[in-house]
């Protein structure tokens, strides 16, 4: 007997908006205060009565509920770019970069 695959759910920005703000244990409310909206946008956005969310929004969504914003716009996992993967961008030992420059610069005479 071969294992049925089943139905992959399709979630709309809406529905990731919501899983967001569940995800992080936040309430309509808590992450209206956060993002400086009312908590009336909020339940919109979440229910799709706003057509698409501008991308000011999202931003603040996204830091607020610790969630990436491209996953909130696409659905899809960031995939890291350079100086993302923990280790220092542009460093000492990191194959070139800018010299590390001290903070208070004196002319030299």
């Amino acid at each position: 007997m071969q294992p049925s695959v089943g139905t992959i759910p399709h979630f709309t920005i809406y529905d990731r908006l919501r899983k967001a703000r569940e995800v992080s244990g936040l309430d309509q409310t808590e992450l209206a205060e956060r993002i400086g909206v009312s908590r009336t946008s909020v339940s919109s956005y979440e229910a799709g009565r706003i057509a698409r969310p501008r991308k000011i929004v999202l931003n603040a969504w996204g830091l607020a509920t610790g969630v990436p914003v491209q996953w909130l716009e696409t659905g899809e996992e960031p995939t890291p770019g350079p100086g993302d993967d923990g280790a220092p961008a542009g460093g000492a030992g990191a194959g070139g970069g800018l010299p590390r420059l001290d903070s208070n610069q004196q002319p030299s005479d």
